[in-house]
C-alpha cells in the first residue's frame, strides 16, 4: 500500500516480487490420445507452395511414415505432447469457474516440459500401454475426402507441471482446475476441438 510522505511530495508506491510455484499434477487419460504433428515433410511442401505457382507433384501415400510423423518425440526418443496444448487446456476450463478469467490464467499459468522435441518445443513425457496406428477419412477444405494415419496412445497418463503465482490459486483449486481441463481434452478430435461436434478423444482425469 501507498507510504505516507510530506503533503509536498507524491506517495511511494511499494510492490511485493510475485513469487512463483511449480505443482506436480499427475493425470490419467479417460480416453485415448490421438496426436497430429505436423511433419517436415508438410511444412517442406506448405513453403514451396508459398515460394511458386507451381503445384506440387503428390506423391503416393505412406501410411506407416505418416503414422510415425504424427508422433510428438522428445530429443532421447520418448514419446511426449505439447506442453502449450495442456495450458490452452487449463485457459479454456476457466470460463467452468467464479472467481477466475481465462485472461489471468493466460498470463500466469505456465506448464513446463520434460524435454524439447527437434524443433525446440517443449514436450510433456507420456507413458502409456499401448500406442496404434489408426486409419480416418476426415474431409479436407475443398470437403472431398481424405485419409490420414495418425498414432493412438491407449492407456496413456502423464505428469504435468503446472508454475503459476503463488496465491493466485492454492493448490486444491489448481487440482480442480486441471481435472476440468481433462473434460475438454487435448489432441485431435478432443470435445473442445473447434471444428468438431463429435470429439470424444484426448480426455483425462487428474489422480489423486
Amino acid at each position: 500500500m501507498p507510504t505516507k510522505v510530506a503533503n509536498n511530495e507524491a506517495p511511494v508506491i511499494e510492490l511485493r516480487r510475485l513469487e512463483r510455484i511449480t505443482i506436480e499434477i499427475p493425470i490419467r487419460g479417460v480416453t485415448p490420445l490421438i496426436v497430429n504433428r505436423w511433419s517436415q515433410k508438410s511444412r517442406d511442401m506448405m513453403l514451396e507452395k508459398q515460394q511458386t505457382n507451381a503445384r506440387a507433384k503428390k506423391e503416393a501415400k505412406d501410411p506407416v511414415a505418416n503414422y510415425e510423423a504424427s508422433k510428438y518425440l522428445l530429443k532421447d526418443g520418448a514419446d511426449g505432447f505439447p506442453a502449450t496444448a495442456f495450458k490452452a487446456a487449463i485457459v479454456h476450463a476457466g470460463r467452468l469457474f467464479d472467481g477466475i478469467t481465462q485472461v489471468s490464467l493466460k498470463q500466469t499459468v505456465l506448464v513446463k516440459g520434460d524435454g524439447v522435441d527437434d524443433r525446440g518445443d517443449e514436450l510433456v513425457k507420456l507413458e502409456f500401454d499401448d500406442v496404434i496406428m489408426r486409419e480416418d477419412t476426415p474431409r479436407n477444405a475443398s470437403g472431398v475426402a481424405d485419409l490420414r494415419y495418425r498414432a493412438q496412445y491407449n492407456g496413456w497418463s502423464a505428469v504435468l507441471q503446472v508454475r503459476t503465482i503463488e496465491g493466485q490459486v492454492d493448490t486444491g483449486s489448481m487440482f480442480a482446475l486441471v481435472d476440468a481441463a481433462g473434460v475438454g481434452g487435448v489432441g485431435e478430435w478432443r470435445p473442445t476441438a473447434p471444428k468438431s461436434a463429435t470429439g470424444t478423444y484426448g480426455t483425462f482425469e487428474v489422480v489423486e
